[in-house]
């Protein structure tokens, strides 16, 4: 198996890293050394349970959180778009996501294979502090060539702000 691997890309003070999930590449035990040592402050996980579980991660939160890094559970099927609940814990977890960066912290995102819900979640990170859409993503896949994979994935990260909470233009 080929080993986990952070891509990385800096944003404002900070920087963004995407990966696959810990278990996937090699060893559950192997590939979180690998992610852990990346350095980050906040792990955003953007798959589902059963997913965990399937790789043998189902113990991440606990693994993280005993090494003083944040872990939020953001769930979304693959090749999906959030959800309304996921949509809600967002809310809660981007304004923590930047002021992470703000202070020169790392954010890293993951799903299973380390590209199209964690390249999601990181475009929306770049849109929400100011870059453009199609830029950044150009920026974020020369970082990670397979970020968001779906239409669905890329309107989601790039929709404006008052679209995203149902305002009228």
């Amino acid at each position: 198996m080929a080993e986990l691997r952070v891509s990385e890309l800096p944003l404002g003070n900070g920087w963004l890293g995407i990966s696959p999930i810990p278990g996937r590449s090699s060893s559950y035990e192997v590939d979180l050394a690998r992610l852990v040592a990346w350095g980050p402050s906040l792990v955003l996980t953007m798959v589902t349970t059963p997913e965990l579980v399937r790789v043998g991660a189902e113990g991440l939160q606990h693994d993280l959180e005993a090494l003083d890094i944040k872990w939020r559970h953001l769930p979304v099927g693959d090749f999906g778009a959030p959800e309304p609940i996921t949509e809600d814990l967002w809310a809660k977890t981007s304004p923590e996501a930047h002021a992470i960066l703000k202070a020169g912290g790392r954010v890293l995102a993951h799903c299973f294979g380390g590209c199209g819900r964690s390249g999601m979640a990181l475009l929306r990170l770049m849109v929400e502090a100011g870059e453009d859409a199609d830029p950044a993503l150009e920026r974020l896949r020369d970082a990670r060539a397979c970020a968001v994979e779906t239409e669905g994935q890329r309107a989601w990260a790039a929709a404006p702000m008052f679209e995203r909470l149902g305002w009228q233009q």
